[in-house]
């Protein structure tokens, strides 16, 4: 793996951060009319769907069967707890400082990677990250501040915190299974195994005794968003078979931003001058943490 990705990993990395930002907007048209796991799980059961046809087609390197539960296993907990911890805390808390708190996801990132010996620590990295969280805070600060400071429960930031770094978690420790087999293989055997998790939410939710009030335009935003997720999960983890997890995860900082940008477009919502510096403070965090030490010059 190289540390540096190269451009089109980087282009990988970046559309799934502009993804989830186009999904959050997307699946807020249609929230009102399907609960939040039902939604989950026809999203990536679509999703899953659009890999199969890839999947069957890739003959080499089926994985082997003492793999095949822990990828599931990393399947479910990136798409199914950490979707169910981050709806719950959601409900807790107003949605801004619940952006603000999952920005936290390419520094834990960064420091689970340190920990388990997949990366090193290095000043401009740890500087980019934290250049991009405070981006997303600028970015988000209009929200910040007609939310209000106060208010929520403290087992909402709790929440959004561990699904963060849920998150992180999943993203160092997908690499050995992306360096032994195919990312076809990993990414359709992962999210078909999120979405049996979260067919027992959906069905506690009622589900499968009372079809979701969506009309036929509820249904084909449904749809787009489940066959961009599962393109975009493709990507997320080709990208992170090819470079160091800090480096790939920092894109998502574009998620949030995007999110903002596309609720003043479509939503009506209020932006001010911040989001802009935000957005700067965003790009130059990822330019930043993809810029490449100087060598050492040796005497002589």
């Amino acid at each position: 793996m190289s540390d540096s990705p190269s451009v089109t990993t980087s282009i990988a990395a970046a559309i799934t951060g502009i993804q989830v930002g186009a999904a959050m907007v997307a699946s807020r048209f249609v929230l009102p009319d399907i609960d939040p796991a039902s939604l989950a799980m026809i999203r990536y059961g679509v999703g899953a769907l659009c890999l199969l046809p890839a999947y069957y087609t890739i003959r080499r390197a089926r994985i082997a069967t003492a793999d095949m539960a822990p990828i599931a296993i990393l399947g479910i907990l990136q798409f199914g707890v950490l979707i169910a911890v981050m709806n719950y805390g959601l409900g807790l808390i107003p949605s801004g400082r619940a952006a603000v708190i999952f920005s936290s996801f390419p520094l834990l990132t960064m420091l689970f990677a340190a920990m388990l010996g997949r990366e090193r620590l290095g000043l401009f990295r740890s500087a980019g990250v934290i250049l991009t969280m405070a981006g997303v805070a600028l970015a988000l600060s209009n929200k910040l501040l007609t939310e209000g400071v106060g208010g929520g429960d403290w087992r909402g930031e709790i929440a959004i915190f561990i699904s963060a770094a849920t998150g992180a978690l999943c993203s160092v420790l997908y690499r050995p299974y992306l360096q032994r087999y195919p990312t076809i293989q990993v990414s359709t055997l992962a999210m078909a195994a999120s979405v049996l998790f979260l067919a027992a939410f959906a069905a506690y939710e009622g589900f499968f005794t009372t079809a979701p009030r969506l009309d036929q335009t509820g249904w084909i935003i449904v749809i787009l968003i489940g066959l961009s997720s599962g393109g975009t999960y493709f990507l997320w983890l080709w990208a992170l078979g090819r470079a160091s997890p800090t480096r790939v995860t920092i894109f998502l900082a574009l998620g949030p931003v995007t999110a903002t940008a596309l609720g003043w477009l479509f939503l009506d919502e209020q932006v001010g001058p911040s989001f802009l510096l935000g957005l700067l403070l965003v790009a130059a965090g990822i330019i930043v943490a993809h810029r490449k030490p100087r060598a050492p010059v040796l005497p002589g």
